[in-house]
């Protein structure tokens, strides 16, 4: 293992030119203008990971290609096989007024690196090729075999992975799933995430008058649906942060007493949240701690809202609808199919006569949930220790991934999620950065999983 560290230490500079090239790819998977660069970028990783010694293709999709890269595998190998899942398209990088430098032009400030996909999540797919890089090109043998899926529509779903997955079952059949497009709290506490939240998505319109009517001449004698929806949707919450709908907790377990000692070790006190999210006080559902709040209870979230005159000055009207996007983060055990019925069930219920409703669904995905004591588990925090020095910690955390939940149906494999990100990485947002810290701890860890993965006992 000396010889795989030694050579990740002295090839520092080398791999962090390298991100940069994969960073200057506007890999844009929402806007059809960058499709060509979806195929570029795909191309080059490609090109990259057979320069560093792995087996690797192009596989087109209905979308955007899939890059599969593996180690050489001799025939009829017992080694125990694993999967790294990594996503070469980022998000839009707009409002680009907010950039402080151009979002595809990477910049090196300090120990960070700013650039859209830099933590979401090119820098984090990259640090496991260097680490498998470090093992191919000093004959290091490595003790298992091992296979890349790096995707191009995360960022829209993964509509096509699902079935790719199909497909190739019988290629990617897999002991586990190594995922880093999580997070960590801080390189003091490197973090194994156990669980992800679930989540439905839908949209509500409201439909009032057949057009939009002037308001001195008809105001008060009609339905509003601006303020309809507005009523309509203040009664899903009460002042406690609870969700009012009946049945929506039906199926939500209590946290564990062993739970809630790993949230207590979460570093982020109160106020650092505060001052992160620049609000003057958290907001959240009584009885829980802001950790357990935004990462192991359910929400009914308010994603965007809209009703009327948009433009600049005023227009006196009674808009003739309303609309809002709405999401709920879902826990174990909930079935977004069920909670997607309570909830419009109970919209439907409260809807005034006075408008007619309309309640489009988008996606959904179930919750996901890992034993943090499986063998599996339990090496993940044995690698992150070795590389990052410090105790791990177990996390639950808000967002989904959904996908991890096709490669346990698909494939019957559990995920480790293994985040490299930290809290103020922005991503989703304006200057995004991926601390080189991380990613070359990283590495080393990737180097230390796949020993630890493949003990016997």
């Amino acid at each position: 293992m000396q010889v795989v560290l030694d050579y990740l230490k002295k090839h520092q500079a080398r791999f962090v030119a390298e991100l940069c090239d994969y960073l200057r790819f506007p890999s844009v998977s929402a806007q059809p203008q960058h499709k060509k660069d979806l195929q570029a970028c795909a191309a080059w990783l490609v090109n990259h990971a057979r320069h560093i010694g792995l087996d690797a293709r192009l596989c087109p999709t209905a979308g955007h290609p899939i890059v599969i890269a593996k180690t050489k595998r001799a025939k009829g190998s017992r080694k125990p096989h694993f999967m790294i899942y990594g996503h070469y398209d980022v998000q839009p990088p707009e409002p680009l007024d907010l950039w402080k430098s151009p979002p595809f032009t990477p910049r090196i400030q300090g120990r960070s690196i700013y650039a859209r996909g830099s933590t979401d999540n090119k820098g984090q797919n990259f640090a496991h090729f260097k680490a498998v890089e470090a093992y191919l090109k000093t004959g290091t043998p490595l003790p298992c075999d091992l296979t890349f899926v790096i995707e191009g529509e995360e960022e829209v779903g993964s509509a096509n992975l699902a079935k790719f997955l199909k497909t190739h079952r019988r290629e990617l059949a897999c002991d586990a799933v190594v995922v880093s497009d999580t997070g960590m709290p801080s390189p003091k506490h490197p973090s194994l995430t156990y669980s992800l939240r679930g989540i439905i998505a839908f949209e509500i319109t409201l439909h009032g008058p057949s057009r939009d009517l002037h308001s001195g001449g008809f105001g008060g004698a009609v339905e509003n649906p601006a303020m309809a929806l507005a009523r309509l949707l203040a009664q899903i919450r009460d002042a406690n942060g609870r969700v009012t709908i009946p049945g929506f907790y039906d199926d939500v377990a209590p946290l564990s007493a062993f739970e809630r000692r790993q949230f207590a070790h979460f570093p982020m006190k109160d106020r650092d949240l505060e001052k992160l999210l620049g609000v003057e006080k958290l907001f959240g559902e009584r009885g829980f701690t802001p950790t357990e709040q935004r990462s192991a209870r359910p929400t009914f979230e308010i994603n965007g809202l809209t009703s009327g005159y948009q433009g600049h000055g005023s227009k006196t009207i009674v808009p003739a609808w309303a609309r809002a996007k709405i999401t709920c983060r879902l826990v174990p055990r909930q079935r977004p199919a069920r909670i997607r019925k309570v909830v419009c069930d109970y919209i439907t219920k409260i809807c005034p006569p006075t408008v007619r409703l309309e309640i489009e669904a988008g996606h959904g995905a179930e919750a996901h949930l890992v034993s943090p004591q499986s063998r599996e588990a339990q090496a993940a925090l044995r690698a992150l220790r070795s590389a990052f020095g410090c105790q791990p910690i177990l996390l639950r955390e808000g967002g989904s991934i959904p996908i991890v939940n096709d490669f346990k149906k698909i494939l019957h494999a559990d995920s480790l999620l293994l985040g490299l990100g930290l809290p103020d990485d922005n991503a989703h947002s304006p200057n995004e950065k991926f601390n080189l810290d991380c990613f070359a701890k990283g590495q080393a860890m990737s180097a230390h999983l796949w020993q630890e993965l493949s003990r016997r006992s």
